[in-house]
């Protein structure tokens, strides 16, 4: 048998003695290391690197190790040693790393860690103490050195040069364990703590007792943790005491909004347009201010200030949404004229805005509530035309297909629909598109019983947009919690970050496991290249590159995932896209009506689960609990609705109930319209992302 890497153990291996390295200052002890005049050797590659992943077997890497090709051997040695460390090996990594560093320059830092944690596991504290002394004086600027300092009990000198860095903050939070009335360290961790369990109270205790010792720029970092963790209450209270920046101010307008101060936003959205006029932000707070007016003869004059603004401050995505409400509020008053021209506006200056191929959407459907066949095909042509990336593109065209049908279009509908399966891929609607030219990918009332052969070890790795070449390196040798460590060093936009940074951070993110926060860095490029023309063209040959999907689709949990599934006779793939779209995989999460856990199930929920299961002690928490409970439900809502997906899905959402009344009240005859008639806008995006997820889950893993 080849002998592989154990992914997830060794992950955990690996952190455990990179923990170990912080703690060594315990067993070293004593000594000031002594700073020397000295020339640092050079971090440029001896060769170029190239994005040619290392295998994961440790007969192929001891191949690699050998090789002629010096960047292979280099990578691979590098690997080899972690490997032997991981075992408990010292004096075998130690032969790996000998003389590693000089030529494998980028990544010197992390070598002489690893040769200083060798030593340190044979009991050398020497060694072990010369080597960290060694990385300071040659390698002191990068962010490795912030461990060596730790290691060196010289925390201290470590704050003052790393303080994001990880290792750093963790130190701090431990001094803060002992006595939290630190406000230095509080302010610190405010700053940098994000990923800290506790984080949230630091920030409480910062603003209820240490009000009066915090500085603008300590209220920003404050704000910017709430607003990151979603507290938008304290988030927009902070934000007013922090710098008056259009950003600033307009997040003190929205997180009064978002908690429900109508009255507070709407004085603070006037005070920044007053303040701040020439900015993007006055331009969206002004399209706020018109979209809490209660009617529409009061938008109006909103609307208009909003589109002056946008115009002067360059904002098109604002004016484009501007006139589209215009045309809105005018068809609500009945002035037609007024409408025609907001229309004509839209068209004619933002043609290819999103509010443009909303509105195209619109009078598509308009047009097709009528049997203007014609004219409903026309505005659909518009969409691919000018929209051809619009999130709406996909719906277009495969409604196309559907009123092509009505028409007595059969050629022209599967012209169409093979269309949407090609030039949207990753859709819901390509997958509908397939199914309905009969391809054997599943119908609504199949996909429960089809058992797809996946290959889960097909994960290729797409390198990252942007960062150091040692961040780049760590990221390719899957080393990803080193990578996320340094990286915490390398990102300093993370208020406004690039697209490049945005993708890198929702990679490294996915690399450690924090699946929420990584998805949804990567799925916020989708929103950000509709509005950000800069955006739209790094992201577009982002979007078509595979590896890219495969970031989006991971597959955690796969064999709990894989056994209980098919317990409860269920697909496997089809239960994994419903984890992904209930709790992004995190298993601890709980929504704010108790929802919990990977498949976000209510307590009493579970309760009677657990008692037709005969399960006495079960925790909502416990992956394999939550799956086993969850599989046991989705199958029961698929009987419950004869092994009808769609309902299914929708009864797990929205409960059975409410499905129930909206059986009665829409044709179940033609699921497609009654996928689109139901009411609930959750309901009605929640089944058709559940359904887009299987979709590329099955391309990217089981499709040959």
């Amino acid at each position: 048998m080849v002998k592989s890497f154990p992914k997830g153990k060794h992950r955990q291996r690996i952190r455990l003695w990179l923990g170990s390295l912080v703690l060594a200052a315990l067993l070293v002890g004593g000594g000031l290391f002594s700073w020397y005049h000295w020339r640092s050797p050079s971090l440029k590659p001896l060769y170029t690197l190239t994005v040619e992943a290392p295998p994961q077997t440790l007969p192929e890497l001891e191949q690699w190790a050998q090789s002629a090709d010096l960047l292979k051997r280099d990578r691979a040695r590098y690997l080899l040693a972690v490997e032997s460390l991981s075992q408990r090996q010292p004096q075998v990594a130690l032969q790996w790393l000998q003389n590693l560093e000089q030529t494998y320059r980028p990544m010197a830092a992390p070598i002489l860690l690893l040769r200083a944690e060798a030593y340190r596991q044979q009991g050398d504290s020497r060694r072990a103490q010369e080597t960290w002394e060694q990385l300071l004086r040659d390698y002191g600027s990068e962010p490795e050195a912030a461990i060596a300092l730790l290691s060196l009990n010289q925390p201290q000198r470590a704050i003052a040069r790393f303080p994001q860095h990880p290792a750093v903050v963790h130190y701090v939070a431990q001094q803060l364990e002992k006595n939290p009335d630190q406000v230095p360290y509080l302010k610190l961790v405010a700053r940098y703590g994000l990923f800290l369990q506790g984080y949230g109270t630091y920030l409480e205790i910062l603003r209820q007792r240490y009000a009066d010792q915090l500085t603008p720029a300590d209220w920003e970092a404050i704000a910017f943790g709430y607003w990151e963790k979603m507290q938008y209450a304290p988030a927009a209270e902070a934000y007013a005491k922090a710098r008056p920046t259009p950003l600033n101010l307009y997040r003190v307008g929205r997180g009064r909004q978002l908690s429900g101060e109508r009255t507070g936003a709407i004085a603070a959205y006037q005070a920044l347009i007053q303040r701040f006029p020439n900015s993007s932000e006055a331009a969206l707070a002004q399209l706020r201010l018109a979209r809490l007016a209660k009617t529409a003869a009061e938008r109006l004059p909103l609307l208009a200030k909003c589109l002056q603004l946008a115009t002067e401050n360059q904002a098109p995505a604002i004016a484009a949404d501007a006139l589209l409400e215009q045309y809105q509020a005018y068809r609500e008053l009945g002035n037609t004229k007024g409408a025609q021209q907001s229309q004509q506006q839209l068209f004619k200056t933002y043609p290819q805005s999103s509010a443009a191929a909303e509105l195209r959407w619109q009078l598509a459907q308009g047009a097709a509530q009528k049997r203007q066949w014609s004219q409903a095909q026309q505005w659909v042509r518009e969409i691919l035309k000018f929209n051809p990336e619009s999130e709406l593109a996909a719906r277009a065209a495969f409604w196309q297909g559907k009123w092509q049908g009505e028409a007595g279009q059969p050629q022209a509908q599967r012209q169409t629909w093979q269309l949407v399966t090609e030039r949207y891929p990753h859709t819901y609607y390509a997958w509908r598109a397939a199914s309905l030219l009969q391809k054997p990918v599943g119908t609504f009332t199949t996909l429960r019983q089809q058992r797809p052969s996946v290959a889960g070890d097909r994960q290729p790795l797409l390198p990252l947009a942007t960062g150091s070449p040692t961040l780049q390196e760590l990221y390719l040798l899957r080393q990803f919690q080193e990578a996320w460590q340094r990286w915490q060093w390398e990102f300093q936009n993370r208020v406004t970050p690039t697209a490049a940074e945005q993708l890198t951070d929702g990679l490294i993110r996915l690399g450690v496991g924090e699946y929420l926060d990584g998805i949804f860095m990567l799925q916020n490029l989708f929103t950000r290249a509709a509005r950000e023309p800069q955006v739209a063209t790094f992201f577009a040959p982002i979007r078509r590159d595979l590896r890219f999907w495969y970031a989006l689709y991971p597959l955690p949990y796969w064999e709990l995932v894989k056994k209980w599934s098919l317990a409860h006779n269920l697909n496997p793939l089809l239960v994994m896209a419903l984890i992904r779209q209930e709790s992004r995989f995190e298993k601890d999460i709980r929504s704010v009506v108790g929802a919990t856990g990977l498949m976000q199930l209510m307590p009493e929920t579970a309760a009677w689960i657990a008692q037709q299961l005969n399960l006495e002690d079960y925790s909502l928490v416990d992956p394999e609990h939550n799956i086993r409970l969850g599989t046991w439900y989705f199958d029961y809502t698929h009987n419950q609705y004869n092994q009808n997906t769609l309902l299914a899905l929708a009864s797990y959402n929205a409960g059975p109930g409410n499905v129930s009344q909206w059986l009665e009240r829409f044709d179940i005859g033609d699921s497609d319209r009654f996928v689109e008639s139901i009411p609930f806008p959750e309901t009605y995006g929640y089944v058709k992302s559940v359904l887009e997820n299987y979709w590329n889950y099955w391309q990217l893993y089981a499709q040959p």
